[in-house]
């Protein structure tokens, strides 16, 4: 099988393990919600943390992975608020990166952007932390060489699919739900 194939066939089944956890645990709608605005920065964002999780990846795999996930619930969070002004920030990952450092991004994002506290804040970090440690879990069955190209495909597959589940989730949790419009 060639690496593209590879990937792409990783990265489908990471999407369907994510889409039937997160709706199991109630995080998502049997229609998951989409954003085009938000997946078109995907490739900026993606370009921009690739330094910083890949060198984080080998000492903690499921912190590089859980923060794509957030990232993609704060970029949800400013389509939502203003995304006018947001989309205009030419590097989205640095900014949120920066408000606290990138070891306290988890709190940044979940406490001081979207402003979850308490067992509402315990609750975000549980599932992400799920979602990345399960997604690690994936990456490691996958049995592709280390340091191979087909590996990185598989990481950024990873992290883009944990990116549009973190989109979601934060769409589902700002009441964005996908249901069918009645006939009047």
């Amino acid at each position: 099988m060639e690496k593209k194939e590879i990937v792409e066939k990783f990265e489908e089944k990471v999407r369907k393990d994510l889409t039937t956890f997160l709706q199991e645990k109630g995080a998502l709608d049997a229609h998951v919600p989409e954003c085009p605005d938000v997946e078109e920065k995907w490739s900026v964002i993606a370009r921009a943390y690739l330094p910083d999780g890949a060198r984080e990846f080998n000492e903690y795999p499921v912190v590089s992975l859980g923060w794509m996930m957030l990232i993609g619930m704060a970029m949800a969070f400013y389509w939502d608020t203003d995304w006018e002004a947001n989309s205009a920030v030419e590097n989205p990952y640095a900014k949120l990166r920066d408000m606290r450092g990138f070891d306290e991004m988890d709190d940044a994002i979940i406490r001081d952007l979207l402003h979850y506290e308490g067992e509402a804040a315990d609750k975000i970090s549980d599932l992400v932390a799920e979602c990345a440690s399960r997604t690690f879990s994936m990456i490691n069955h996958e049995h592709v060489e280390p340091g191979t190209e087909a590996a990185l495909g598989c990481y950024i597959a990873a992290l883009h699919q944990l990116y549009l589940a973190g989109m979601a989730m934060e769409l589902n949790a700002l009441g964005y739900h996908m249901t069918p419009l009645q006939n009047s």
